[in-house]
């Protein structure tokens, strides 16, 4: 049986502003919330996530893909600026666990194969966000990530629960924090994790104020 609209919000922890998911909150604009991921990898993990509930990127409308670009630049710029370094990645519905569009960045610089250790010829640069589109459009989904300017989107035979989560905690050196899931249940990872997330929203709060 389909689910209702008013079932899919009521059960999509990211359609419940009041959600977990809102505890550390960044900025929040017409069709966006930008917030510290509940479950941090790292100080400095951030997620934006639009209000419609959509699956990813490839599905915004051309409104939600504008204002996207726009937050996308901001909180780079952020992490740049703060961390020295960023990085982000989409699961297109492949590896999902939340199925609701939540783009995760993350400051963190590396080589691309020290996320897809799998080889070059698994990984394909990617010219810009829009072509995400195309590549849902053909193949049902796609694995999305980008290390400072560059881009790149993942093989799909490669597709796994948590793909991008498991990958990019082992290259920051904490690999237990890859299952947000585990985290939750772990009063001591939690601890830490609110530790991180009021240490980004507080440089948050003093970087967007000086640049207002």
């Amino acid at each position: 049986m389909e689910l209702s609209e008013k079932d899919i919000r009521e059960n999509c922890p990211h359609c419940n502003s009041k959600s977990q998911a809102f505890e550390f909150p960044l900025l929040e604009t017409k069709n966006f919330r930008v917030v510290c991921d509940a479950h941090p990898i790292i100080e400095g993990h951030l997620l934006i996530i639009p209000k419609e509930h959509v699956s990813c990127i490839a599905e915004y409308s051309g409104e939600l893909y504008k204002e996207f670009l726009n937050l996308y630049q901001k909180f780079s710029d952020f992490l740049v600026s703060e961390y020295k370094a960023v990085s982000s990645f989409e699961h297109g519905i492949f590896g999902q666990t939340v199925f609701h569009s939540h783009v995760q960045m993350i400051p963190l610089g590396c080589s691309p194969l020290q996320i897809v250790p799998e080889g070059l010829d698994k990984i394909h640069k990617l010219k810009d966000l829009a072509g995400l589109k195309k590549l849902f459009e053909l193949d049902g989904g796609y694995l999305f990530f980008s290390i400072g300017e560059n881009k790149w989107t993942t093989d799909v035979s490669l597709s796994a629960p948590r793909f991008f989560r498991d990958r990019f905690s082992k290259a920051l050196g904490r690999p237990e924090r890859g299952n947000w899931k585990r985290m939750r249940e772990n009063p001591e990872l939690l601890k830490l994790a609110q530790k991180d997330d009021t240490a980004t929203q507080n440089k948050w709060n003093v970087y967007n104020k000086k640049n207002e």
